[in-house]
């Protein structure tokens, strides 16, 4: 079974035990995260397609690491002319790891409370 999820402004296909970098989520370290926006889920059998997302569906993730990728160097010039600029950048990123793919929402319990009437 895989899903394909949305986060960062990017699309990921993910199914159980992957191990990714996506762009910075506001979570610390060993802490849970669930992702809502599902594009697709396949589960060996059938493919549901959201119009955008699969109502329902969801897939949860723990936090291995918050880092920075390595130090990139952006370098600008205007020729002829004198001006130039060198600037370095460095990423921010979650490696996180997937631990499940629901296609559905999990179901609430049922009370055996009858409902009151007014």
């Amino acid at each position: 079974m895989y899903a394909i999820i949305e986060t960062g402004g990017k699309q990921y296909k993910v199914q159980n035990g992957d191990v990714l970098f996506v762009e910075k989520l506001d979570a610390a370290e060993e802490a849970t995260v669930t992702f809502d926006k599902v594009v697709a889920v396949h589960n060996d059998k059938e493919l549901k397609v959201g119009a955008p997302y699969v109502k329902g569906a969801s897939v949860e993730a723990h936090v291995l690491k918050n880092g920075k990728a390595k130090k990139i160097t952006v370098f600008t010039y205007r020729p002829k002319k004198g001006s130039k600029r060198k600037m370095g950048h460095r990423q921010p990123f979650t490696k996180i790891q997937i631990d499940a793919v629901n296609p559905k929402a999990p179901k609430a319990a049922k009370t055996d409370a009858p409902a009151e009437a007014e």
